[in-house]
């Protein structure tokens, strides 16, 4: 019989050895931690313990009415947000790519929002929205509504997703601009030539062109959205009534408001697996949209 060779890491996996040994580290450990809470209720007077339920975390989850409807709203938040960012995005790209002077400037000013860190935008836009003396506020009785924005479920929902959709549009436009620059111009002048206008070139050239670089975006702002919590905790809480209280803001509460760190394991755990199903979807998207070589 012939033995098998056994093929040692060279001398680049020698060197990555100890930071992958690290990461491990850190993200087994605690995954490994996250899934033994999800099968016991922790209990923290008098030093740390584990009292094993079984799967009554589990059966909790499945049979909570909260929970359900904090997902309903992290899909709609997710869809809002994610869909107004990718179509904002791209057309704000379109325009800087066919901007003939001064597109360095104008994108200078398009990122700034993107450097802004999110517990800022989330105080800002509640400062904005202040009921006594918000921008935002003054600007809308100005138009006839005369309504608290914060108070109301639809308009709070609505504030904290434009807040959202303000901050990471310039991400994806920075992304789509960097794909429309590697767009031959040769084939844009052909169908130039050949009569087609912008319009069409865009959808039957440009577009298709760009579709792998959208669908990176895509997947960026997908797993970040889907377990946003800056904006909505620094605005309004959650509230009013749950209106804005997505997954992630209840795993949240459910962590450290009533220290419930079983069900926040379990809460955490479904939150870990659909991002990873929606990331995992988008990169097949993305591996059918590669080339052949």
């Amino acid at each position: 019989m012939s033995r098998r060779r056994v093929r040692l890491p060279g001398f680049t996996g020698r060197m990555m050895a100890p930071g992958l040994l690290l990461l491990a580290a850190v993200s087994l450990l605690p995954l490994a931690a996250v899934v033994a809470m999800s099968f016991a209720r922790v209990h923290l007077l008098g030093g740390l313990r584990l009292e094993g339920v079984g799967t009554a975390n589990w059966e909790r989850l499945l049979s909570d009415p909260d929970t359900a409807w904090a997902w309903v709203r992290t899909a709609a938040y997710f869809a809002l947000t994610v869909g107004g960012e990718m179509v904002l995005g791209t057309a704000l790209a379109v325009c800087l790519w066919r901007l003939r002077g001064g597109r360095n400037a104008a994108l200078s000013l398009l990122l700034l929002p993107m450097f802004v860190a999110p517990v800022i935008v989330g105080l800002l836009g509640r400062f904005l929205t202040d009921s006594t003396f918000g921008l935002y506020t003054w600007l809308l009785r100005q138009l006839g509504y005369h309504g608290d924005i914060m108070a109301d479920k639809t308009t709070a929902f609505a504030a904290v997703t434009l807040m959202d959709i303000w901050e990471w549009t310039p991400l994806i436009a920075l992304i789509a601009l960097a794909g429309l620059t590697s767009v031959p111009s040769s084939v844009l002048e052909a169908a130039s030539l050949d009569g087609a206008g912008l319009p069409r070139m865009l959808r039957h050239i440009v577009l298709p062109s760009i579709a792998p670089v959208l669908l990176v975006a895509l997947l960026i702002r997908s797993m970040d959205a889907l377990r946003y919590f800056d904006i909505i905790w620094n605005t309004t809480g959650g509230g009013p009534a749950d209106a804005t209280k997505t997954a992630s803001v209840r795993l949240y509460e459910t962590a450290f408001r009533f220290f419930d760190f079983g069900y926040a394991a379990v809460t955490g755990l479904l939150m870990l697996a659909v991002t990873t199903v929606v990331a995992r979807y988008f990169v097949r998207l993305l591996e059918r949209k590669e080339p052949a070589r």
